[in-house]
């Protein structure tokens, strides 16, 4: 077991009652969500990750693993123990929604922000790519940044697109966020600062409910961009019809790592 899940199952109430009233949107940061010795073993078990993210301009020197349990041990600890019914229980005790675990972690795993990498605030496709009737309802991010400090940045960012309501979460070591995944819960974190040799690293699991007939229509990843980087913001524009014209000749790269 890695979870912490008799400190996750005695506070959940508390988690609960976070997650329920919280600003701008729906959202709880859980520390000590690993237990101690598990977190340092998998810290010091991750590797530098090759493989860049497809966000092209949007994103700069980020890298992701969705896979991550494929290199066993500690990792397929972490993977057994998020997709187990215990955890689904307390997910969906603490944030009142009946959701499952992505066990292929599509877009998720491991993320590895390196030198310099920023990721605009985004708003996060809402049905599965690949299984139509699979709503996006939670974001749920474990962040590993030992020794992390305010002035390394890397904070996440979230906003609320429709009533402009603004707040930052730290992102210290072993301390898990769940939030909900909508339209208007825009998310991203400004260019980092962190020791040469030191990454912005996370673990992504997304967790999603059964929609059998579409309760809104389906998108992509929305940007939201200023106006004061006009090229980007008229990339982001044109986005969402462009990556919806691409998916119907080509496969998403995100599903082959």
């Amino acid at each position: 077991m890695v979870i912490n899940f008799e400190y996750l199952e005695a506070n959940k109430d508390s988690f609960r009652q976070q997650f329920l009233t919280a600003k701008p949107f729906c959202l709880v940061a859980v520390d000590g969500f690993l237990l101690t010795e598990k977190a340092e073993e998998l810290y010091k078990s991750i590797p530098e990750i090759e493989t860049e993210s497809a966000d092209y301009v949007f994103a700069k020197n980020k890298f992701e693993k969705s896979k991550f349990w494929t290199m066993g041990g500690i990792f397929q600890e972490l993977f057994n123990d998020l997709t187990s019914k215990r955890f689904q229980d307390w997910i969906q005790f603490v944030t009142n929604e009946d959701v499952f675990i992505d066990a292929d972690f599509y877009g998720g795993g491991i993320h590895q922000g390196k030198k310099g990498s920023f990721l605009d605030m985004h708003a996060d496709f809402n049905y599965h790519p690949l299984k139509e009737t699979w709503f996006r309802n939670l974001n749920l991010l474990l962040y590993l940044n030992k020794d992390w400090k305010p002035e390394y940045k890397g904070h996440l960012r979230l906003e609320h697109s429709e009533t402009g309501d603004k707040t930052e979460v730290e992102v210290p070591f072993n301390r898990f966020v769940v939030m909900h995944s909508r339209g208007y819960t825009l998310h991203g974190y400004d260019p980092i600062q962190f020791p040469e040799g030191k990454y912005r690293t996370s673990i992504a699991a997304y967790a999603f409910s059964l929609h059998e007939q579409p309760l809104e229509a389906s998108r992509t990843t929305v940007w939201h961009v200023e106006k004061n980087n006009p090229i980007k913001y008229l990339l982001s524009k044109i986005w969402v019809p462009a990556v919806r014209l691409k998916s119907k000749f080509t496969k998403s790269k995100t599903a082959n790592h």
